[in-house]
């Protein structure tokens, strides 16, 4: 989808809310490498800056929501936004608020936020997820049973492992100005890593852009496509596979 056809219709493109994510040159299998890189050290992003001091980081599951006010409200608001509003996917909606089958009790809601406004989120789903006929996204895609995501979304099977779980819905509102992106992208992927990690995680599995992303490597996070690319919605995207076992640093 070109530029000039979203200029014509409104919407957003995608490069404009997802996290700039660049795939790695020479990866096409599942295998896991994390290097220490000596540029990776010297750029990576000082949370204690400016640009973060405010910025908050908060995990909701169900039995949390309460705690938090509206804000899980704003998130799926948020979302609403993002996947609907400015992208023009076709999900399921109401009073406002984006969601889907997928955000039931077993999942977790990573919302980056500050003074009440939501700055992007992901959801986290453990794959061995399980809710009537519906397991996780990849999974269920490779089943056959999503109109969106081809069946082949994945070279391998898709996994059911405590130590795996799927991101979805990854997002940053498309309204950041662009000197804080990089502030506020380094906040949501070590949030995601954080509490991929206190469920027991070692690895992350998901669909982005294929345009993935070099700053993943001034966070020491390692990523590889693990599937061939596809298009939703005239967005090309990709799954990649993140190893978040361990923080370097």
């Amino acid at each position: 989808m070109g530029r000039e056809r979203f200029q014509k219709t409104g919407l957003k493109p995608a490069w404009s809310v997802f996290p700039e994510l660049e795939p790695v040159e020479g990866i096409s299998t599942p295998s896991i490498q994390v290097k220490t890189r000596k540029r990776a050290r010297s750029q990576k992003v000082d949370h204690s800056t400016a640009a973060t001091q405010n910025i908050k980081a908060t995990t909701i599951s169900f039995s949390t929501i309460h705690q938090y006010g509206e804000l899980y409200i704003n998130f799926l608001k948020a979302r609403k936004k993002t996947f609907i509003d400015q992208l023009g996917w076709n999900l399921p909606q109401t009073e406002g608020m984006e969601f889907d089958q997928y955000d039931t009790p077993q999942c977790r809601w990573v919302v980056i936020h500050e003074f009440g406004e939501v700055l992007g989120g992901v959801r986290l789903s453990p794959t061995t997820a399980s809710c009537g006929v519906y397991s996780y996204m990849l999974r269920d895609a490779q089943k056959g049973i999503l109109e969106n995501i081809p069946s082949d979304v994945l070279f391998f099977d898709a996994p059911v492992d405590e130590r795996t779980w799927e991101a979805s819905r990854l997002f940053l509102a498309s309204d950041l100005p662009a000197q804080r992106r990089q502030s506020v992208q380094a906040v949501l992927m070590d949030a995601l890593s954080q509490s991929a990690r206190e469920q027991g995680a070692v690895s992350v599995i998901g669909i982005v852009p294929y345009v993935w992303s070099r700053w993943l490597r001034r966070l020491n996070l390692s990523a590889v496509a693990v599937g061939p690319k596809f298009s939703i919605d005239g967005t090309t995207s990709q799954a990649a596979l993140f190893n978040i076992g361990a923080k370097l640093h």
